[in-house]
């Protein structure tokens, strides 16, 4: 009885199938919609989401120092802080120390 080898046939698609196994699982890992982008993603969103809260915290802090610096509402504390602050002024009994 003749013993006959495996052809290249079979081992052809086993090495086919091992490749695109390897590419499957590299693309499932480091490609562009992988698993370290997903990580990477997820911080860039709680990063961004902090800076909006701050920025939105900021935006409502300068409203409100818009309004109290209004026509309709003068608060007189915060002009004459803001004036001392921006032009340098000062009363004629204070003494400034620097």
């Amino acid at each position: 009885m003749a013993r006959t080898r495996p052809g290249f046939g079979p081992l052809l698609l086993i090495m086919a199938a091992l490749v695109a196994g390897g590419y499957f699982a590299f693309a499932a890992m480091q490609g562009s919609f992988g698993m370290l982008r997903r990580v990477q993603v997820d911080a860039e969103i709680v990063a961004l989401t902090a800076e909006r809260d701050a920025l939105s915290a900021e935006a409502v802090r300068m409203a409100n120092l818009t309004r109290r610096l209004s026509d309709s509402y003068l608060d007189l504390d915060l002009l004459d802080e803001r004036a001392r602050d921006v032009l340098g002024y000062l009363r004629a009994d204070e003494v400034l120390i620097r």
